[in-house]
């Protein structure tokens, strides 16, 4: 990749991602999409960053957990206190006072959170009330009650601003896109995601990266990895992007779908997707309500809970999990070691792909970008974009020859997928004219087909009924077969 052109494309946009920073952003606590905009902010024409201008800023807007009773401190005393956080907000329907909590520093017994100013609440509903949690400049203050005998005090946020620091104009994104040749952007995605694709030993090892990506695109998308530790899966999903969410360690069905006892939806309803690691060992994933939760929204987009509310959800759902070296092979029954659902066909059938994430290499240092790139809360921010542009989907079905009598769960999945993949690879498109069919057979269709079809033949390993059932035998329109 010719790093000078994508300066002179993307001008506004880059960053110099150093690996020797890591240290330094990684005691800071920060999530790449955030280090990425304060290195921007701090940096010269030249990518040199200026620390101690960094970490003063760090130090008065974005305070760690440990700064947080100072930061009572200045509350209690009258002083009021701005900083860039991360808030959950909430409705309660008893008091009609809309609720904040910066889970960063705690719960509400814990003092972090409070009151939002009625008048901050609707200002800026469509932020604070649609996405629930989301990152911004809150300005709080203390405030007391002296409704009751005794007077209560509470935080107040006074003033919000939400962590928007760029226009995304995906038009300037689909013309910059037009300057490159497919391996070359290639090669610029991945580097917006934080790695870099010199490390990759071949051309097949960065498209199987890609496929990480399918979800952060594609609405409703449900795929499944399998790889060994240490392959950057958990890092992919977690910190790249502020729109999706890593569920890694303890978690409940009320966290992840819907809570009953507040009526309040879960992750699913808000973010872009949920990822839900290490699936062998996670508690949650033992839960039969959670299990039968799951098939439903991977199955319809939505979720009805026995109280009769229901919950849409347009999230991707991704499931990581590590498995013995021996069984890491596509014709193995691989989902032995995992829990029960995945042992059940109808289960397995609501995956839309497989990531053989044996085949991407152990992280390490040279796996790490190096080198001017697309900053990550852009490249995040375009691809949140993305997942709300239908026109792609009708450019693969332009370009897709179905069978008659093909299986509809089939040939839905591989229609997603291609149509992720178009949005990756080809966002420029504005239609089937401007992808050439020898290029979308191999960049999209027959990675598709490859994803699926190892859920079909696990389908087949887990229940003898499925067993010798593959995938219709979809073409490109224009290649002979």
């Amino acid at each position: 990749m010719e790093e000078d052109k994508l300066r002179d494309v993307f001008a506004d946009m880059v960053v110099l991602k150093n690996p020797q920073r890591a240290g330094f952003f990684k005691d800071l606590r920060l999530p790449s999409f955030m280090r990425d905009w304060i290195v921007m902010k701090f940096s010269d024409d030249d990518g040199e960053i200026d620390t101690d201008r960094v970490q003063k800023y760090i130090k008065r807007y974005v305070p760690s957990k440990e700064d947080f009773e100072y930061m009572k401190f200045q509350l209690t005393n009258g002083e009021p206190v701005t900083i860039l956080a991360r808030i959950r907000v909430s409705v309660d329907i008893k008091s009609g006072n809309t609720m904040f909590e910066m889970p960063d520093f705690g719960d509400m017994k814990s003092g972090a959170g409070g009151v939002i100013e009625k008048s901050v609440v609707e200002k800026w509903q469509d932020s604070l009330l649609k996405e629930s949690e989301n990152w911004g400049i809150i300005e709080l203050a203390w405030k007391q009650d002296f409704s009751k005998k005794k007077a209560t005090g509470f935080i107040q946020m006074t003033d919000y601003k939400p962590f928007c620091p760029y226009t995304v104009d995906l038009e300037d994104y689909k013309e910059g896109r037009s300057e490159f040749t497919t391996d070359e952007w290639v090669n610029v995605l991945i580097s917006a995601a934080d790695y870099n694709y010199r490390g990759f030993a071949n051309g097949e090892q960065r498209l199987t990266f890609l496929q990480r990506l399918l979800p952060f695109v594609e609405k409703n998308l449900n795929i499944i990895e399998l790889a060994p530790p240490g392959t950057g899966k958990s890092y992919l999903f977690g910190q790249i992007s502020r729109f999706g969410w890593l569920v890694s360690g303890k978690s409940t069905r009320a966290q992840l779908i819907y809570n009953k006892t507040n009526k309040r939806e879960g992750v699913v309803a808000y973010k872009d997707y949920v990822a839900l690691d290490e699936i062998r060992e996670a508690d949650y994933m033992k839960d039969a309500e959670m299990h039968s939760s799951l098939q439903q929204i991977m199955e319809n987009g939505s979720f009805k809970a026995d109280d009769g509310h229901s919950v849409n959800v347009d999230a991707a759902i991704v499931f990581l999990g590590n498995i013995t070296g021996s069984n890491m092979h596509e014709h193995a029954s691989m989902f032995e070691e995992l829990p029960d659902p995945f042992h059940r066909a109808p289960f397995l059938d609501r995956l839309h792909g497989f990531i053989k994430g044996w085949e991407l290499p152990r992280m390490n240092d040279d796996m790490k970008a190096n080198g001017w790139a697309l900053n990550s809360e852009y490249f995040s921010s375009i691809l949140h974009e993305l997942r709300n542009t239908p026109s792609y989907r009708n450019i693969v079905e332009e370009l897709l020859v179905i069978p008659t009598k093909a299986d509809t769960r089939d040939t839905e999945a591989i229609r997603k997928v291609c149509t992720a993949f178009v949005k990756l690879l080809f966002p420029n498109a504005e239609s089937a004219d401007d992808i050439s069919p020898e290029d979308f057979d191999a960049y999209c269709l027959q990675p598709a087909k490859e994803m699926r079809s190892i859920i079909r033949e696990q389908m087949g390993l887990v229940d003898a009924r499925e067993a010798g059932k593959v995938i219709p035998d979809i073409s490109t329109i224009g290649l002979s077969k």
